[in-house]
């Protein structure tokens, strides 16, 4: 089971906050960071002191960093045009020597392109899989040969489909809780499905679903990776459990229901029935990006103990 480090920033970080947690990651011996892709806040936050871009945090920590793979859940699909995003997530491939992991989904936060003025379309969906079929099929083209598409809402004439990534196929991430059109997806593009914040059961569920599409377009279900985002919050005793869901607004209760929370043995438990399902990944969230005793605890006590 491999364990990645999965931040928030939208809710409130810095670069500089983001490094540190980054470079923890990599020195406690977690598989990744990963970051989503937001630029407005939520929930009762403030989100000072305001958002970050994704790929320019990935950018930075592409140089800052050795060895952790880097990657969103998930790029919005509202936010960029498809061959800019290929161009972008190729040369943060190239800057971190083939470390880069691209998570992509529809877009649904609304709220989000009102404040900054980007167009939120009804068709986000249908767009998604043009733009899976334009970013894959660019990255796939020989060097030398050219690339067209002419689709719906992306037209492409003799692009030269350049800068190829410094890895030979970046791994793509596709993921949500859609029973027919997302696993569809996942057959067709993705080298993993991630399911976030959902349970054991309904993980199991949506893991079947996928698996069968895979099977039916010819690519096998184990063909991909499947994985799971969840919240964490560990402590040594209940009180320390406690304080750090205080510091995330968050009920114990809650907590322990729809994420990862308790002991680290309690979490170790829990782990194992997502494992049991065939989950061979999981996302952790951290919402205090500013309590690396946290990360260190995870590391020691719960990382540890994983198979």
């Amino acid at each position: 089971m491999d364990l990645r480090i999965f931040t928030e920033p939208q809710q409130g970080a810095t670069y500089d906050t983001l490094l540190s947690v980054a470079k923890a990651t990599e020195d406690l011996g977690f598989d990744a960071f990963f970051r989503s892709d937001h630029y407005l806040r939520m929930g009762n936050v403030d989100g000072l002191p305001g958002p970050t871009d994704a790929w320019i945090t990935l950018a930075g920590l592409a140089r800052e960093t050795r060895r952790i793979r880097l990657g969103t859940l998930m790029t919005a699909g509202t936010f960029r045009l498809p061959g800019v995003l290929a161009i972008q997530v190729a040369q943060v491939d190239q800057m971190s020597g083939g470390r880069v992991e691209l998570g992509l989904g529809a877009g649904w936060f609304e709220e989000e392109h009102r404040a900054y003025g980007i167009p939120f379309p009804k068709e986000k969906f249908a767009r998604l899989e043009e733009q899976l079929a334009i970013i894959t099929g660019l990255w796939a083209t020989e060097v030398g040969k050219t690339f067209d598409f002419h689709g719906t809402y992306y037209d492409l004439t003799d692009s030269p489909a350049l800068p190829k990534p410094a890895q030979k196929k970046v791994p793509v991430l596709i993921g949500g809780h859609g029973a027919t059109r997302t696993p569809r997806l996942a057959a067709q593009y993705a080298d993993e499905f991630n399911i976030p914040f959902a349970s054991v059961e309904d993980s199991a569920r949506q893991f079947g679903r996928v698996r069968a599409a895979a099977e039916e377009a010819g690519r096998g279900a184990d063909a991909l990776t499947y994985s799971n985002a969840l919240v964490v919050c560990v402590g040594r005793d209940d009180r320390e459990v406690a304080r750090r869901a205080a510091a995330i607004g968050r009920e114990v209760d809650e907590l322990k229901a729809n994420g990862l929370a308790g002991s680290p043995a309690e979490v170790v438990d829990k782990i194992g029935r997502y494992a049991e399902i065939g989950s061979r990944r999981i996302y952790l969230q951290i919402l205090d990006l500013h309590d690396l005793d946290h990360l260190e605890l995870i590391s020691a006590q719960v990382q540890a103990q994983l198979p």
